[in-house]
């Protein structure tokens, strides 16, 4: 809604993310080079599909929405690999609870399948063991994920005659010891089920997460608002309550976040740059030879030998592809901005630092869609948008209007967003000057709707209701100053 502040907005959209899930994310990092006196620009795509952790934590619900669905399988999404294949992660907060669990020694197998696993595993083991000699051993089969780690942590509790190691290719050798022999396999540093090593594979994707945080280079996004709060709840800690928390939590992680929607929109205003609806055709355009025709300055953008099927087909919504379009985005752009932004020309080799010179102003302001400002500012106080004035609709004779109805009533002129402001008054509020002008003219003489320009002090109902309240004191007091000075009768 177009009456929504940041705050507001930022309670919505966290309740959206606490319900789903990340599927997939895609990264793209790039290498500035030298090459006959030109920079060029290696770019190295990644591709990573996720799935949350279930080592020891709370099983982890997420919704699924059925066009979200239709509409990556349409674009070739692979959820066989998102379910089977899918990287684990978790927060700090599921971190903690996993890394107390193993200090106390509670084991607690969430899922239905590994349980079964396991059943299986302590079957076969306790079978053997009866009749087995020290130091001999068995091998345990077609062990997945952290199956591997649960079976050799659930045997070790409950067999204090066992060691377990991993074999790998989902094989663990069970080998019976004496309780002095398993005393100092306990203490080796090179013990695969120690808690550090269990944590670093329950982290999964969220290791990288923390190398990118320690770096501190700019992150760069399009349209990237929902993508930091997944980050901040996915793989650092769950969403504050506080609109400004979120904001410092997020500065502090990332100190340079760059939108290029925010970058683009001003393009549009600054530049002759035809307006493009998605960020496939921002970079088509951005791309076009129309726009800067024989340009020699303009970053070369190249994909690494690994990355190479991005250069030979479009992957649409395919999150390494959209990472690679959304950075070449912003070096076209920024590179569009250094040309308009001086009248000399640009020399021959624009270094990065440059770029971001001219980008300075666009610094970590994250686009906000439809609402009480354009751009969300990550590093101070964000600025309210200049909407057009607000209107209000009064209704006589057509009772029981509620604010859908009123909406789809202006619906066929223009796009309002509304609200109820009182007994048989809305107010409506659009981000385009021209449907407020065509509303105020074509609703001039409707039999049941008055619509005129909004004035707080005149619509508003607090304003009202202080004015009413302060006419009943005013007029009690005068009655009071008549009766009370009136001559009194002695009989």
């Amino acid at each position: 809604s177009l009456f929504d502040s940041p705050a507001e907005r930022y309670l919505k959209a966290r309740q959206s993310v606490q319900r789903f899930t990340v599927t997939q994310l895609g990264e793209c990092c790039a290498d500035a080079e030298d090459v006959s006196f030109h920079c060029r620009y290696v770019v190295h795509a990644y591709n990573f599909f996720l799935f949350p952790s279930t080592l020891g934590v709370t099983d982890v619900e997420f919704t699924l929405s059925v066009s979200s669905i239709q509409f990556l399988s349409h674009y070739g999404f692979d959820y066989n690999k998102f379910l089977k294949d899918g990287i684990p992660y978790m927060n700090e907060v599921q971190e903690k609870i996993l890394s107390h669990h193993l200090l106390a020694g509670s084991w607690k197998v969430s899922s239905a399948l590994d349980r079964d696993v396991l059943k299986k595993a302590i079957d076969e083991v306790t079978c053997w063991i009866a009749a087995a000699e020290e130091e001999e051993t068995m091998i345990l089969q077609d062990l997945s994920g952290y199956q591997m780690f649960e079976v050799q942590l659930v045997l070790r509790k409950a067999l204090q005659n066992v060691w377990t190691q991993p074999l790998g290719d989902k094989k663990v050798m069970v080998k019976k010891v004496s309780p002095q022999h398993r005393q100092l396999l306990e203490n080796s540093p090179y013990d695969c089920c120690q808690k550090e090593f269990i944590l670093l594979s329950a982290r999964g994707f969220t290791n990288l997460f923390q190398t990118l945080v320690k770096a501190k280079k700019p992150l760069v996004g399009h349209n990237m608002l929902m993508d930091l709060m997944h980050l901040h709840d996915k793989f650092y800690k769950p969403l504050p309550e506080s609109y400004e928390e979120f904001k410092r939590n997020i500065h502090n992680l990332f100190p340079v976040l760059i939108d290029t929607k925010t970058v683009t929109k001003s393009i549009w205003k600054k530049c002759p740059f035809p307006r493009a609806p998605n960020l496939l055709e921002v970079y088509a355009v951005l791309c076009s030879s129309n726009l800067n025709p024989q340009d020699p300055t303009c970053p070369v953008i190249a994909l690494a030998s690994g990355c190479s099927r991005y250069a030979e087909k479009k992957s649409p919504h395919e999150a390494g592809y959209d990472a690679f379009l959304c950075g070449s985005v912003l070096l076209k752009s920024a590179h569009l901005l250094l040309c308009r932004s001086t009248d000399d020309a640009v020399e021959a080799d624009p270094s990065f630092s440059r770029y971001l010179t001219v980008l300075a102003e666009y610094l970590n302001k994250v686009n906000f869609i439809r609402g009480g400002v354009s751009s969300i500012n990550f590093s101070g106080e964000d600025s309210p948008c200049q909407h057009p004035p607000l209107l209000v609709v009064h209704v006589r004779g057509w009772p029981g209007l509620n604010e859908r109805q009123i909406y789809q009533e202006f619906k066929a002129l223009c796009r309002f967003d509304v609200r109820w402001l009182s007994k048989n008054q809305f107010i409506l509020l659009s981000n385009k000057f021209k449907h407020v002008r065509r509303v105020l003219q074509d609703y001039k003489h409707h039999p049941h709707l008055r619509v005129s320009v909004y004035r707080h002090w005149r619509h508003s109902p607090h304003v009202n209701c202080l004015l009413q309240v302060s006419g009943i004191v005013t007029l009690w007091s005068l009655l009071a100053f008549v009766l009370g000075g009136a001559p009194c009768c002695s009989f």
